[in-house]
């Protein structure tokens, strides 16, 4: 029964809504397969709000909050967090999205099947307001080979829908910090450590946006950090040049370039899907 006990590792901050962290601990509380442990890190201080809904679950077990006295941002609380969970098996989950009863099951059940296996993913839904309502579907590569070949260009792994082993991830140096793309960093480092990666082509994951989500990806900030991602990926011989090159010419026209109405469009209608 070992290798069904599994961690979630979630971090919550001032600006998040306290409706949304409710629905999201539930829908990890609710698995078909119960965690063993959820770990909240509490990346500084929290509204009243915030503070009454984490309250609400204080007598669950299952719960273990770590509270970080300011707030650090999300690579160095997830790092925190990571270190803090006591199994090996652990579930990422963003407190705004909701998870479908199903998903740690069927991440768990490849782990099971494929020793190899370092990082499983799935596809997710997008909502604005309804979770039964979907606006977008966001399909994923499944295999190594093609998450290893679109990992060049973009990140071909949704962050809150992802299960992976704690030792693979500390082997590959952990969480660390790198705005906007802390995920895409560590699973570069992954990749350099020669880990496997696998996606669940099932929307198992309900991920919330607005307007705000698209304005979000965009902007010289944005560029920019991107821009040294790409960096990084050629000084360690994960692209070319060439590729380099290519990558920040789409990086500049969509974050700098678009408007966010354009941005939305792209994402809405060219990256994402009706299922």
């Amino acid at each position: 029964m070992d290798s069904l006990k599994y961690s979630v590792l979630m971090s919550v901050y001032y600006k998040e809504k306290p409706d949304y962290l409710r629905e999201s601990i539930l829908s990890m509380l609710h698995q078909s397969i119960i965690p063993d442990e959820i770990v909240i890190i509490q990346d500084g201080q929290l509204t009243d709000e915030l503070e009454k809904v984490l309250e609400e679950f204080k007598d669950n077990h299952i719960i273990k909050i770590i509270l970080i006295n300011e707030n650090v941002g999300l690579g160095k609380a997830l790092n925190i967090g990571l270190s803090n969970c006591r199994n090996e098996m652990i579930a990422r989950m963003d407190t705004d999205d909701i998870a479908d009863k199903e998903r740690c099951e069927k991440q768990l059940n490849l782990f099971i099947k494929d020793k190899n296996l370092s990082v499983v993913g799935t596809a997710i839904e997008e909502f604005i307001d309804d979770p039964d309502s979907p606006i977008s579907y966001k399909r994923v590569k499944t295999e190594n080979d093609e998450i290893r070949k679109q990992i060049k260009y973009r990140n071909p792994i949704a962050h809150p829908s992802v299960m992976f082993k704690k030792n693979d991830v500390i082997t590959a140096g952990n969480y660390k910090p790198w705005h906007f793309n802390e995920d895409y960093y560590l699973w570069l480092r992954m990749v350099q450590h020669g880990f496997t990666f696998k996606n669940i082509n099932e929307p198992l994951v309900k991920m919330r946006v607005n307007n705000e989500t698209y304005l979000r990806r965009g902007g010289w900030n944005y560029f920019i950090n991107q821009r040294g991602l790409f960096g990084y990926m050629l000084k360690n011989n994960l692209i070319n040049e060439f590729e380099y090159l290519f990558n920040n010419i789409i990086s500049f026209g969509t974050r700098v370039l678009m408007t966010n109405n354009m941005r939305k469009f792209v994402y809405l209608r060219i990256l994402r899907s009706k299922q």
